[in-house]
């Protein structure tokens, strides 16, 4: 499919406002540049094919906003993409839309091949080799285990400190005398380090 000038110019709904639909495109134009998709000859063809199905779902159900489809329909688009580049058809929205972005973001396919992105046409081999060496697998199935609780040792030492906070806590005249002692000693050492 060439892009010619007319193509372009083609996209006219026959529901909803000029500013809904002007809205819808600049979020489309938004949301692919975030996919780094900077060619704006590609952008263009992309954002029109994108428009073009959310304007007749807009005529199918007019109350929905134009915005809304045009999102939903780039996600379609993308998640359909993503699984037949990874072949991991079938696969729920958020797992398969994280795994081809992580993809596409470590094999660098918006750097190596700009105009692959969304392509009707044949996918180059060496694009579609490197997102799928970069798609994310998960490691070994989870497993039922048996954990029994066991006791801490946290030693003599351990021990013994806690007793005798125990006791401090229980004597709180031994425990005022104690802090005091405890910042009468910082004092002496304060002052016979300064001489």
């Amino acid at each position: 499919m060439e892009l010619s000038l007319e193509s372009l110019n083609s996209f006219r709904p026959t529901t909803g406002t000029l500013d809904q639909w002007n809205d819808a495109y600049v979020r489309v134009e938004d949301y692919l540049r975030a996919h780094r998709v900077h060619n704006r000859l590609h952008q263009s063809r992309l954002i029109e094919r994108i428009l073009s199905e959310a304007a007749r779902r807009h005529a199918e159900a007019p109350a929905l906003d134009p915005s809304t489809l045009a999102i939903e329909e780039t996600d379609r688009l993308m998640d359909e993409w993503f699984g037949e580049l990874l072949g991991e058809k079938g696969l729920p929205h958020d797992r398969l839309a994280t795994e081809g972005r992580v993809a596409m973001l470590l094999s660098e396919g918006m750097q190596r091949w700009p105009y692959a992105f969304l392509d009707e046409r044949k996918i180059p081999a060496e694009f579609t080799a490197a997102m799928r060496q970069s798609s994310i697998k998960a490691g070994p199935d989870l497993a039922v285990s048996s954990m029994v609780p066991r006791e801490i040792d946290l030693g003599t030492i351990t021990e013994a400190a806690g007793y005798t906070l125990e006791r401090i806590e229980k004597l709180p005249v031994l425990r005022v005398l104690l802090l005091w002692a405890i910042f009468a000693g910082l004092l002496t050492a304060v002052f016979f380090a300064t001489r």
